[in-house]
């Protein structure tokens, strides 16, 4: 077992045929797409994960190669109902299975439980932990109950009203000129 960064670079067959073991606490800076994500880029957190490789046979007496993934933080987003911070806890746990090539991940993905990816010798296992938090937030954050509830308003007190504008016939009036009585 080794505790240390996320690899950008993971031999998947080899850790799979050695069931190796990673773990790690990664700083949340190292992982962008996640500091993007989140609404307080001050919060300073822990992204903990846990890879482990595995090999079984299959049907035909081929070897299968596996990864067993678990990821734990806790991202501070928007609520998208009082516009407040919500701390929402992220624990992810997938498997993948790795195929030869391509096609054959995107034929059996669709019937399979696990992802299935293609085989690879420079797996970058830091972004596949931040895609596997990205893909499990919220598509709309928001609390169960906001501890503020919004205002709601559709006027706002500090708004400057313009000056009304004039009548648009206002400047016919002073067309009009008395009419002189004796002159009549």
């Amino acid at each position: 077992m080794t505790t240390r960064p996320a690899p950008r670079r993971l031999d998947v067959q080899a850790f799979a045929l050695a069931q190796g073991h990673l773990e790690g606490d990664d700083p949340l800076e190292r992982y962008e797409r996640l500091v993007d994500a989140a609404a307080d880029h001050a919060v300073d957190g822990l992204v903990t994960w846990d890879a482990r490789g595995a090999s079984t046979r299959d049907a035909l007496g081929g070897t299968q190669c596996w990864l067993h993934l678990k990821v734990q933080t806790r991202l501070a987003l928007t609520c998208q109902r009082c516009l407040g911070r919500l701390l929402w806890p992220v624990d992810v746990e997938r498997a993948f299975r790795f195929v030869a090539d391509e096609a054959t991940a995107e034929e059996q993905d669709e019937t399979s439980e696990e992802d299935v990816l293609v085989l690879t010798a420079d797996l970058d296992l830091q972004s596949l932990i931040e895609d596997e938090v990205l893909l499990s937030l919220p598509y709309i954050p928001r609390h169960a109950d906001c501890p503020e509830q919004p205002t709601l308003s559709a006027t706002d007190e500090d708004f400057d009203r313009p000056a009304p504008k004039p009548h648009p016939f206002a400047a016919l009036a002073s067309l009009k000129l008395p009419r002189d009585k004796s002159s009549g």
